[in-house]
């Protein structure tokens, strides 16, 4: 392993890179910039392709030309860049094609401002294009998650042919840790399905469109039963101290990064504090977290948006136990002091 000092968003290219991703198709804009322009500064050097493109709109149609040659491939936006490509998502995932997309999330409704907050969770996890599709969402709180959760999306996506977003928010992306990068890059395999542009692969279709209606059926039936696959075998979380606890703290992101101090700072008082963050988004933790229910009196979520993940901590509590809500928004990040006071009350 080599270690470096870099930006969570630098982090990401260099992990794309080991991965074996060898095209990058985007548009800048801030706080995602810096993906675009380490992409564009390192891809050349290994022989990859970097494209920047007129639009959000043609960068991702761009990686869905790409990707269905068989290539890794990816882009890179913030929240108004993410509504743009959500067809083109849509197109992706109903075409069965691998890709990854990281979303650097931004404060809004509308232009916002470029400060953190978590409010793209309801368009990416639920799906903010048209018809029944999913992307397995991933969630780092560090800027070596951001190098290892970016690898994990391109293996995730190859496996079950789907889109991967990994989706972290701008205090992530711009902050500098030490990361351990590998050495090797990886190599990748021919894949069966893609167009290469030869006689063995002359009769690959790559299309997302089923003018029948039964073989649509068939065809989302199908992609349901993948998105149910995705959940058996990768749901992943880190839970802290929840044997015991009569509190879980819930939260993923820079917001897990305050909650975990928060949480450490209550069991050395000897309070019974546990945490549990998400770190696939989907498939969400239902199970952890209902598990954790059986000793828990309280469950207490606290996110940079509306409550937009408290509707999946809802479902999977199931009425067991009482949950609280705390949020800032517009790109507000609480700190672990005013955490530490609001935690304290529901104890």
């Amino acid at each position: 392993m080599q270690r470096e000092l870099i930006k969570g968003n630098e982090a990401v290219i260099k992990g794309a890179l080991m991965a074996g991703c060898s095209m990058y198709f985007g548009y800048p804009i801030t706080p995602a910039s810096e993906i675009a322009q380490a992409a564009a500064a390192l891809f050349p050097l290994l022989g990859g392709t970097f494209v920047q493109a007129e639009s959000e709109v043609a960068a991702i149609n761009m990686v869905y030309g790409a990707s269905a040659t068989g290539a890794r491939v990816m882009t890179a936006s913030s929240g108004p860049g993410l509504s743009l490509k959500q067809e083109g998502i849509s197109y992706i995932a109903g075409a069965q094609l691998p890709c990854v997309i990281i979303d650097v999330m931004r404060a809004g409704p509308g232009l916002g401002n470029i400060w953190p907050e978590q409010g793209d969770y309801n368009q990416i996890v639920k799906g903010g294009g048209h018809g029944n599709y999913k992307t397995i969402v991933l969630a780092p709180n560090s800027a070596q998650e951001m190098c290892d959760l970016t690898m994990l999306a391109f293996d995730l996506a190859e496996e079950y042919r789907n889109p991967v977003v990994v989706l972290t928010d701008a205090y992530i992306g711009q902050m500098m840790e030490p990361v351990e990068f590998p050495r090797s890059r990886k190599k990748v395999k021919r894949q069966p399905w893609a167009v290469h542009g030869d006689a063995e692969s002359q009769g690959n279709l790559v299309s997302s469109i089923l003018m029948n209606t039964t073989l649509l059926e068939d065809h989302n039936f199908a992609l349901q039963k993948k998105y149910e696959k995705v959940a058996q075998e990768n749901t992943r979380y880190e839970a802290l101290h929840i044997d015991d606890a009569e509190l879980i703290l819930i939260g993923y992101g820079i917001v897990s990064r305050i909650l975990l101090n928060v949480m450490q700072m209550l069991r050395d008082q000897g309070k019974k504090v546990g945490m549990i963050r998400p770190i696939t988004l989907f498939p969400f933790p239902q199970k952890a977290i209902a598990d954790a229910c059986e000793v828990a009196k309280k469950i207490m979520v606290v996110e940079l948006s509306n409550g937009q993940m408290l509707d999946d901590v809802k479902l999977a509590v199931q009425g067991k136990s009482e949950i609280e809500f705390y949020n800032r928004m517009g790109g507000a990040v609480p700190t672990v002091d005013e955490l530490l006071e609001v935690v304290q009350k529901y104890i």
